[in-house]
């Protein structure tokens, strides 16, 4: 009896195992010249039901592209993210992730399952979205859509997708406080059904630590799955979460104001930062294999000093049509005076004169510190560090090195 339950056990990874090497094999078939043949012509021949049903099912996943934009807090991502959703041809979804993070967070904020389970939770829901399936996304609403239809996803009107027909029924394109008051509620059926009358779909999260945590999801042939991983310099960083989120830096607010250090000042936030950062990083100049064709590092700065340059480079990165309109959105919204009525998620700002004035605004003691904690990010990613006040406060002289970092052939 244990002997053949052993078998059995072998039996069903050797079938797992085939066909994962089938897939695999599949992909580079399905890349050859024979793409204008028909996908029954191609896979009709196969005798085996699984690997035939694996070889329809990549054929109908050829041409569409996925794209993660892959970020942290206060990085730029949404900006980055509104590349993608101002072209009519991308289905984009802002931190559709959110919901997950909601479903196990406590009223402390703190988390009540481990990482790993979290990362997991992560990456199934982020495979049924680039699936156009949305099923999965109902178990974490709240509170639980009736009917497949839901007034609680989380900032909807950020995607002009869902606040465009069919999935809201009107004539004119809503702004997203418009799309907010005017299509209240979501049908994610339709919204599935929609999805996949694009060919090309983009999801922005500030909630994947690493991109070694998407490596799965990378190597899947079906998904066609590219990163853009954006950074900015982690003393902006810091300086732009103290700004934003009053309750949560209120210690660092104390100690930016009075230079005075708490001695209970929790740095983990910024450490843990600074250390996916440096681990994705470590990933990336290693060249695997796996992120080949498939990962481009941005970092904030370089988009924001000369944003229609590399949102072209971006655009071409991933394969996608530039769009009438576009260039003329990325000049309105970067290079305008910002209301101090704003929200914090808001996308216009006169970028260029603005990506280094954190300087003027976070206090030396708070600098060092981030350098300290910091050191190894900031040489990877060319951010020089000060060793004065006046060379902080000196803005004529950028902390910006001049770096290319070109996508992964």
């Amino acid at each position: 009896m244990e002997c053949s339950w052993k078998v059995l056990v072998l039996l069903v990874f050797t079938s797992l195992g085939i066909q994962y090497t089938a897939i695999k094999s599949l992909r580079m078939t399905i890349t050859s010249p024979c793409r204008s043949m028909a996908a029954e012509n191609r896979c009709g021949h196969i005798k085996d039901n699984v690997t035939r049903a694996l070889c329809e099912d990549l054929n109908g996943q050829q041409g569409r592209k996925h794209l993660l934009i892959l970020a942290s807090a206060r990085s730029g991502s949404s900006f980055l993210g509104q590349l993608f959703n101002q072209n009519s041809d991308v289905f984009y979804l802002f931190e559709p992730l959110y919901h997950v993070q909601s479903m196990f967070t406590n009223a402390n904020g703190l988390p009540t399952i481990d990482r790993r389970s979290l990362l997991g939770a992560y990456r199934d829901l982020l495979h049924n979205l680039y699936d156009c399936d949305f099923y999965l996304l109902e178990n974490y609403i709240k509170p639980a859509p009736k009917d497949h239809v839901t007034s609680s996803f989380f900032r909807r009107g950020a995607s002009k997708a869902l606040c465009s027909p069919p999935v809201c029924n009107q004539l004119e394109e809503l702004q997203e406080n418009q799309c907010l008051k005017t299509c209240r509620k979501i049908n994610l059926t339709l919204a599935s059904t929609t999805c996949r009358s694009y060919k090309t779909m983009a999801i922005k999260t500030i909630r994947i630590p690493e991109i070694n945590h998407m490596r799965t999801l990378v190597e899947d042939p079906r998904l066609n799955l590219k990163i853009i991983h954006l950074v900015r310099d982690p003393r902006a960083v810091l300086a732009s979460r103290i700004s934003t989120f009053v309750d949560q830096y209120r210690s660092y607010q104390i100690w930016n104001s009075s230079g005075r250090k708490p001695h209970n000042i929790d740095l983990l936030m910024i450490r843990n930062m600074c250390m996916d950062y440096s681990n994705s990083l470590e990933t990336a100049f290693s060249r695997p294999p796996w992120l080949r064709g498939k990962y481009m590092l941005v970092r904030y700065e370089d988009l924001a000093k000369d944003p229609i340059k590399k949102a072209n480079e971006i655009y071409n990165f991933v394969g996608l049509q530039w769009k009438d309109g576009l260039s003329s959105w990325i000049e309105e919204n970067t290079n305008a005076t910002v209301s101090p009525n704003s929200s914090k998620f808001a996308t216009i700002r006169k970028s260029s004169e603005t990506v280094e004035k954190w300087r003027l605004h976070l206090h030396f003691s708070i600098v060092q510190t981030v350098q300290d904690v910091c050191n190894t990010t900031l040489f990877q990613l060319g951010y020089q560090v000060v060793d004065s006040i006046q060379q902080l406060k000196n803005l004529s002289q950028s902390l910006l090195e001049p770096r290319v970092f070109l996508p992964f052939i």
